[in-house]
C-alpha cells in the first residue's frame, strides 16, 4: 500500500494482538496494539488513526462498546467490532453505538482484512462525481467531498455510516429511499438483511440534526415505506 492506513487493535489477549499485528503489518498497513480500552481512547486522542479493531469484552471495567460509544463522541474513525456473540440484536447493539462492521469470534484474518478494506474503502470513499461540492439544507451545511457537516455554523460529528446516510437523502430532497436502500448505501451488502438497523442511524441522526428529533424538519418518515429529507432546495 502506498498510504499506510494506520489501525488499532484493541484486544485483552495477547495473542489475538500478536496475530493480528503480525498479519496486518505483512498487508502493508501500520499497526498498533493495546490491551485496554483506556489505552485505545489515549492513543486516539493523540494519534492519526484510520480504524479500530475493537473487541466486545475488555477488562477494566470499560467494555467495548463503552469504548466505541466514547469514541463517537470525539471522532467518526472507522470501528470494527470484535466478538464471540452471534446473535443479530448483538450485532445491532454494536451499530447502535457507532460500529461500522462486525467479525464474531473466531475469525479468520483472511476475513478480518477483507473487512477492513471494505470499510477503509467504504469511509474513504469520495462523492459521486455528479454530486454537488457542497450541499446547503436549511440551516444545515453538508461537504460530501470533506466529510462535513455544520448546523449553524457547529460541527456535527457523525458515523460513516450516519454520513452516508444524510448524504444520500440531502442530495435528492423530497425523494424516498427505502430502509433496504439506505441499508446497502450506507453499510454495503453485508447487512442488507438487516435494514431494520437503519432505524438506528435514522434515530441518531435524529439527535444529532433536530431541534424536535420527535417531530423532526430534516429527516422525516413516509410510513411503510421509508425515509426522506423534507427541507427543500
Amino acid at each position: 500500500m502506498s498510504d499506510r492506513a494506520r489501525i488499532l487493535v484493541v484486544d485483552d489477549e495477547s495473542r489475538v494482538r500478536s496475530m493480528v499485528h503480525q498479519y496486518l503489518t505483512a498487508e502493508g498497513y501500520d499497526v498498533l496494539t493495546v490491551g485496554t480500552g483506556q489505552e485505545a481512547l489515549d492513543i486516539i486522542r493523540r494519534e492519526d488513526v484510520q480504524l479500530v479493531v475493537l473487541d466486545w469484552m475488555l477488562p477494566g471495567g470499560m467494555n467495548g462498546l463503552e469504548v466505541c460509544r466514547e469514541i463517537r463522541k470525539v471522532s467518526s474513525i472507522a470501528v470494527i467490532m470484535l466478538t464471540a456473540k452471534t446473535e443479530e440484536t448483538d450485532m445491532i447493539v454494536g451499530l447502535e453505538m457507532g460500529a461500522d462492521d462486525y467479525v464474531t469470534k473466531p475469525f479468520r484474518m483472511r476475513e478480518l482484512t477483507a473487512r477492513i478494506r471494505t470499510v477503509l474503502r467504504r469511509t474513504n470513499q469520495g462523492p459521486e462525481t455528479t454530486q454537488p461540492t457542497t450541499l446547503i439544507r436549511g440551516s444545515l451545511v453538508i461537504e460530501p467531498d470533506k466529510f462535513i457537516v455544520r448546523k449553524d455554523g457547529e460541527d456535527i460529528v457523525l458515523t460513516p455510516a450516519e454520513f452516508k446516510i444524510l448524504v444520500t437523502l440531502a442530495t435528492r430532497p423530497g425523494v424516498v429511499f427505502s430502509r433496504l436502500q439506505l441499508s446497502e448505501i450506507a453499510l454495503g451488502d453485508d447487512y442488507i438483511h438487516y435494514e431494520r438497523s437503519i432505524d438506528t442511524h435514522i434515530s441518531h441522526l435524529r439527535k444529532k440534526l433536530e431541534a424536535n428529533p420527535s417531530q423532526p424538519e430534516y429527516i422525516q418518515t413516509v410510513y411503510g415505506v421509508g425515509y426522506r429529507f423534507g427541507v427543500p432546495v
